[in-house]
């Protein structure tokens, strides 16, 4: 499991029947989780005095308990990288905190590559990995289906101070559709970097369903790679897309074309009470031979 060693102000406290506590800074949130099955009756000994709970409903969704008064929003540091937080109405907070070892992938790989490098950032949701990636001084085209989460995007780039030099480009739109017109426009970018939902629709109501459609965007994602590319990123939170479903799917279509070697694993956080590890999700990263 690839874990993210540099985390200050968030800490997975402990994952219990259905659970995990979690630290988000000076904030402590209990959040349902449908990977922890597990019970061993821990998590109430340090849940006693938490912030806020997320209750799901019956019926579908569910909403936040709050024990004490939030403020709107907050900030929180990754290493130099500062994103806003919040709980929102689906029981997240804005951030993925599992990606960091993605966010670190991609800054070692462009540091490492010693040219500027174009990333292509789909289903970029907040922009976690857009800032990441503009702090080395890459140009980056986030994406994302969502207006409201591509204006917290802007937000979180905002705060880094990293609006400034004209290197990213926000678009709100359908990621199939997208890379399709990049095809025709003749663009192409040295990185690509996708985290798509399970099942989700687009700004025109296009349907999108993971299993379905995952292998054909790749392989169309792969045609708009410059001829030396440099990374590929898929993430997934679909449990039946395993880690080596994603490197199968990224050896059939980059690997093929270029070389380079496939790496896939878990994501996710050890439980500083219990010890027990938490999958958040499954990676696979394509790597060019050389730079």
């Amino acid at each position: 499991m690839w874990i993210s060693e540099y985390w200050e102000d968030f800490e997975l406290l402990e994952a219990d029947d259905g659970y995990k506590l979690e630290r988000w800074k000076d904030v402590t949130l209990l959040r349902p989780d449908p990977q922890v099955v597990w019970k061993h009756s821990e998590i109430g000994k340090y849940s006693k005095n938490i912030d806020a709970k997320y209750f799901r409903s019956r019926k579908g969704g569910g909403e936040w308990k709050y024990f004490k008064k939030l403020p709107e929003h907050w900030e929180i540091l990754y290493r130099d990288l500062k994103f806003k937080v919040r709980p929102t109405g689906f029981k997240h907070t804005g951030l993925f905190p599992e990606q960091a070892v993605n966010w670190d992938f991609a800054r070692d790989m462009i540091r490492e590559s010693g040219r500027e490098i174009k990333v292509l950032n789909l289903f970029a949701y907040t922009g976690g990995a857009t800032v990441a990636c503009l702090k080395e001084g890459s140009s980056v085209c986030h994406l994302d289906a969502a207006k409201s989460i591509v204006t917290w995007a802007k937000e979180n780039v905002e705060l880094n101070n990293l609006n400034q030099n004209g290197k990213v480009r926000f678009i709100v739109d359908d990621a199939y559709k997208f890379v399709e017109r990049e095809i025709k426009r003749g663009n192409s970018y040295d990185a690509i970097i996708m985290d798509p939902p399970s099942y989700g629709r687009g700004p025109n109501g296009e349907l999108w369903k993971i299993e379905d459609k995952i292998f054909e965007l790749v392989e169309l994602a792969s045609r708009i790679l410059t001829e030396k590319p440099l990374f590929f990123i898929i993430n997934s939170y679909t449990t039946g897309l395993s880690n080596t479903v994603m490197e199968n799917i990224l050896n059939l279509t980059v690997t093929k074309k270029f070389g380079g070697k496939v790496t896939a694993d878990e994501i996710g956080f050890r439980a500083k009470h219990s010890g027990l590890y938490l999958p958040c999700g499954s990676t696979a990263r394509w790597q060019a031979d050389s730079f």
